[in-house]
């Protein structure tokens, strides 16, 4: 793809092309108001210490705003999202005609790719990644035609935990027909640059991030999604009106002026990842410990299914992963605090293969 002659209209679906979003009550006013009567509230407040009678912000701007400090990019390249499941969603629905349109993704990677795009009845095209988990640039460029709108590449990989090169995704940028999304939700804890910094030379790119891992609030679904200004308008246009509470937003915002903390355990995480795959790989059992840039390990052993098993009846759960392509007998084993690494580690020791 020729980056400096790059058509987004001509991605899209036609029928997202006429779509005229749903204009919330707080999308028709600038500013601040003393009183508000125009969505239907209750009034009166709320049953809860904190009032939460009132519509959040629909386009989350505060939080983008400081967000977008920590990252180092504009705000209006920000898309905040129930989880990076709601911007894979979203970017299917655009994106891809069903029926029509493929997307491509590499094998073995996150599940989300390829069950939303079932949901969304669009055809999937599967490009194994090498022996050694990186990308095969040429079969995915071989794969792709003028239907292929999507290419989802998920670097530091999971279930594989390692970085892809950076070389081979500047490549399929440059070559590849339609969008490329790097899906970065194990970022934090790699050696490896964001994409975010490419966003200026690939108007094609987009990137993916989460508040679910290295900063430790999963259960609040919140995922990021970086791209040009007007892939993010494409993003906004077909959201829910109010797709992040206000609750979640207020405790991201917290958590945000706590980046020390993060990083703290960010550090103690790796450190704790090195310990924990030179010990893994002391065990009789175990064939290959993978190299990890992410929260987690890929380890290969006899007896995978075995060992998942009796970890389970023992109150431990890992991740199967050994049915998965290029993952045979292996478990994805979370990084944990060092005392549950401990007790882990004591466990495998005492299972008799």
């Amino acid at each position: 793809m020729n980056t400096a002659t790059f058509d987004l209209n001509a991605l899209l679906r036609d029928n997202i092309k006429k779509l005229v979003p749903y204009s919330s009550a707080r999308d028709e006013f600038k500013g601040e108001a003393s009183i508000l009567l125009d969505a239907n509230e209750n009034a009166f407040g709320s049953p809860l210490a904190t009032n939460y009678n009132r519509y959040p912000d629909p386009l989350q701007w505060k939080l983008k705003n400081k967000i977008a400090e920590i990252k180092q990019v504009a705000s209006q390249h920000i898309f905040l999202g129930n989880g990076s499941d709601e911007a894979i969603d979203i970017l299917y629905r655009a994106f891809c005609q069903p029926g029509i349109d493929n997307a491509i993704i590499v094998p073995p990677t996150y599940g989300m790719y390829e069950v939303s795009a079932h949901i969304n009845d669009v055809a999937l095209t599967k490009v194994n990644l090498t022996p050694d988990y990186q990308l095969d640039t040429e079969g995915i460029l071989a794969a792709a035609n003028a239907q292929s709108k999507l290419l989802f590449i998920c670097s530091p990989n999971n279930p594989t935990g390692n970085a892809v090169k950076q070389a081979d995704v500047i490549t399929l940028l440059d070559r590849f027909p339609g969008l490329v999304i790097v899906d970065e939700a194990y970022i934090d804890f790699a050696d490896t640059p964001s994409f975010i910094s490419q966003l200026n030379q690939y108007p094609n790119l987009v990137v993916m991030q989460t508040f679910s891992k290295a900063w430790g609030l999963a259960a609040l679904r919140l995922g990021m999604a970086f791209a040009s200004e007007d892939i993010i308008q494409v993003f906004n246009k077909i959201k829910p009106p109010y797709n992040i509470n206000q609750a979640t937003q207020e405790i991201v915002l917290q958590a945000l002026d706590n980046k020390e903390q993060v990083d703290s355990w960010v550090k103690q995480t790796v450190e704790e990842r090195e310990k924990l795959a030179t010990a893994l790989m002391s065990l009789d059992f175990v064939s290959q410990v993978y190299p990890s840039d992410a929260n987690f390990i890929l380890v290969k052993m006899d007896g995978a299914r075995k060992v998942y098993e009796t970890l389970v009846n023992k109150g431990i759960i890992l991740r199967d992963r050994s049915k998965v392509v290029l993952c045979d007998a292996c478990l994805r084993i979370t990084v944990g605090t060092p005392e549950e690494n401990e007790v882990l580690l004591k466990q495998l020791e005492g299972i008799g293969l």
